[in-house]
């Protein structure tokens, strides 16, 4: 199964259902299941305080389905901050943004190193 490490509190906003897509400088063609892999690193955590995260470190948390990989107009990026302007302040003009469907938060975790890219993940 393929899976995407995703630095916290985005791939925690993911599995919690604020955050409908994730944000990246390159294309995938790739259209499925996809497991959501908190990575080590985390950024801006104290932002969300108020959104009642469960923050991980290094585990698969959740589970998502990439429908469509979009390259970022002003127009969507503008779209997207009326959405929800604190997960979607960032400029994402020209970046691909991978559209997630059908998002399951686990509640066992799995413990595994991250890797770069869409990965495989062998249960």
């Amino acid at each position: 199964m393929k899976a995407i490490t995703i630095k916290e509190p985005w791939a925690s906003l993911i599995v919690h259902g604020f955050k409908k897509y994730e944000f990246r400088n390159w294309k995938t063609n790739y259209r499925g299941k996809i497991l959501i892999h908190a990575g080590l690193s985390k950024e801006n955590i104290d932002k969300f305080s108020d959104y009642n995260l469960d923050i991980s470190s290094g585990e698969i948390i959740g589970e998502a389905v990439i429908t469509d990989c979009i390259l970022v107009s002003k127009e969507f990026d503008d779209e997207l901050r009326k959405i929800n302007s604190l997960v979607y302040e960032n400029n994402h003009v020209g970046l691909y943004a991978f559209k997630l469907e059908n998002v399951k938060k686990y509640d066992k975790r799995i413990k595994i190193k991250g890797k770069l890219g869409l990965w495989n993940f062998d249960k």
